[in-house]
């Protein structure tokens, strides 16, 4: 029944027979017969079938929350078993929003040395990119916005409040002022981030709210592209000022707060809602409030 459940599960993510066989190590007929299985088990219908993939039947979607939750349960019984014969040890995957990048560190390199057995993976994605992979298993733990847009049922861990600066190069308009406001920031050439970045959606709200609409002239989905823009003396951007710390902000490159308002969002760790979290993830989110309480001291 698990084996089932998690190959229901992988096809409910790729939407796709042959690429759900694959990712499973199966062949399609296999993946196919096993599904056939899991309908008549539980005497209903999963799959919306055709000559392809056509989506999940109403049933099919509440078993998929079904499946999610047992399956992620057997697996954390198959962890903390294992944590318990030979210790933390495996690997921990973690998404984080792009502008999570520079705190990020601080937090695996303290875990890292505590777990030396334990291997990290980080991937930069989207806020939405980063709910969808912790439901679908692709993940342990994410990095991302706590406030602003649904998170959903999950854990978090509240870890730092993230304010907004202009960064710009010496020379250019209001390179020379102590505070600048959101309208004001509005009326350079901009480069920010696409506009699926949750970060780019906080910063349009902003300057909605002053009154002004801005058009960058550039835009892309990686802060290091954006900065090396600005080291370009055409463009400004705007950036939380850990990050632009991180970046750089020697030489040319000034960093300016934004002011009116004052601007804040709550950036936090978020894991699935099970109790007990396998061993990995509890260990993720016991640094993470190390941090965020050391943080908070400075």
């Amino acid at each position: 029944m698990i084996d089932k459940l998690e190959f229901f599960i992988v096809l409910a993510r790729e939407r796709h027979f042959g690429r759900a066989a694959e990712e499973c190590g199966v062949t399609q007929p296999t993946l196919s017969a096993s599904l056939k299985q899991l309908e008549e088990q539980l005497g209903v219908v999963l799959v919306q079938r055709g000559s392809r993939f056509q989506g999940l039947t109403p049933e099919g979607q509440r078993v998929l929350e079904w499946a999610r939750r047992i399956v992620g349960d057997a697996r954390t019984m198959r962890e903390e078993m294992k944590a318990a014969r030979k210790g933390l040890s495996g690997h921990a995957r973690i998404a984080i929003i792009p502008t999570a990048s520079s705190m990020v560190t601080e937090l695996t390199t303290a875990f890292a040395e505590k777990h030396p057995a334990v291997t990290l993976s980080i991937i930069s994605c989207t806020s939405y990119e980063v709910l969808t992979k912790l439901e679908n298993f692709e993940i342990d733990t994410g990095i991302t916005y706590l406030e602003n847009e649904p998170t959903g049922r999950v854990a978090t861990v509240p870890l730092y409040a993230e304010r907004y600066q202009l960064i710009t190069s010496a020379g250019q308009p209001m390179a020379g002022k102590e505070t600048v406001t959101w309208a004001e920031v509005a009326t350079l050439s901009l480069c920010l981030l696409t506009p699926n970045m949750q970060n780019r959606r906080i910063i349009d709200q902003h300057l909605a709210e002053a009154g002004a609409t801005v058009k960058p002239t550039l835009e892309s989905n990686s802060m290091v592209v954006l900065f090396s823009h600005i080291r370009t003396g055409k463009w400004a951007s705007i950036m939380p000022v850990n990050l632009a710390e991180t970046l750089g902000l020697a030489g040319d490159i000034r960093s300016i707060p934004i002011v009116e308002p004052d601007a804040s969002h709550i950036v936090g760790m978020i894991a699935a809602p099970r109790e007990p979290h396998t061993p990995i993830v509890s260990a993720l989110l016991h640094e993470a409030r190390v941090f965020a309480r050391a943080l908070a001291q400075r």
